[in-house]
C-alpha cells in the first residue's frame, strides 16, 4: 500500500463531515455526547445510543427507526452503490483509472460506508443540516491531495440515497429522507467548484 504523507495524514485528521455545533437548539448536551462520541470512533449510533437519544430528544427523535434500518442494511447499500459506480464506471478500476490500484477502491468504498454514517447521525436527529463547513473544507483538500475520482463519490451517493428511498418508506416519506442525501450530496458537488 502507498505510504501516506504527513500533509495527508494532518488532512485526515481535520476532514470531517459532521458537525454538532447548532444542535444544541434541538438535543440537550447529553445526547450531543453520544452523537459525538460515535463520530469521533467513526461507528454507527448503537441500538443503546439511539435509545438513549430517544430518551434525551423525544420532540426530535421521531426519525431513529430510519437511522437504525440504515445502520442494520449499511453493508447491503453501501455494496448496491458500489456495484452502481461500477456498472456506470466500468473502467474506474482498471489500471489508469480512478480507483486503481485495489487500496484506491477500498477506500472509495469505506467513504461510502462513513457518508452513510454521518447521513443517520442527521436522521436520527431530524437536522439536514448536519455538516461542517470547516470539516468539508478539509476534506476538499484531501481528495484534491489524493486525486480521489470526485465524479466517482458523487455518483455513489446518488445510488445510496437511490437504494435506501423506497426501503425507509414505511417510516418516511421518500422526498423528506431524500433531504438528508441531498444535502451531504450537494456538499460534495460544490468541491468541484
Amino acid at each position: 500500500m502507498t505510504q501516506l504523507t504527513e500533509k495527508v495524514k494532518e488532512l485526515i485528521t481535520k476532514a470531517r463531515i459532521v458537525s454538532f455545533a447548532s444542535w444544541e437548539k434541538t438535543h440537550p448536551e447529553a445526547a450531543i455526547e453520544i452523537f459525538q462520541m460515535a463520530d469521533d470512533t467513526k461507528t454507527y449510533l448503537t441500538y443503546e445510543n439511539l435509545q438513549q437519544i430517544q430518551t434525551l430528544s423525544p420532540d426530535n427523535s421521531e426519525f431513529i427507526p430510519v437511522a437504525k434500518f440504515l445502520r442494520d442494511n449499511a453493508a447491503e447499500i453501501v455494496d448496491e452503490s458500489r456495484k452502481h459506480v461500477l456498472l456506470m464506471m466500468p473502467d474506474i478500476i482498471e489500471p489508469g483509472g480512478g480507483l486503481y490500484p485495489p487500496e484506491r477502491a477500498e477506500a472509495c468504498w469505506r467513504d461510502f460506508w462513513h457518508f452513510l454514517r454521518c447521513i443517520t447521525y442527521g436522521i436520527a436527529a431530524k437536522h439536514t443540516d448536519y455538516t461542517s463547513t470547516t470539516g468539508l473544507h478539509y476534506m476538499n483538500l484531501l481528495y484534491q491531495e489524493l486525486q480521489v475520482p470526485l465524479n466517482a463519490m458523487i455518483l455513489g451517493l446518488e445510488a445510496m440515497k437511490t437504494t435506501s428511498l423506497p426501503r425507509c418508506e414505511v417510516f418516511v416519506s421518500p422526498e423528506i429522507l431524500a433531504a438528508y442525501f441531498d444535502h451531504l450530496i450537494l456538499q460534495l458537488a460544490d468541491f468541484e467548484s
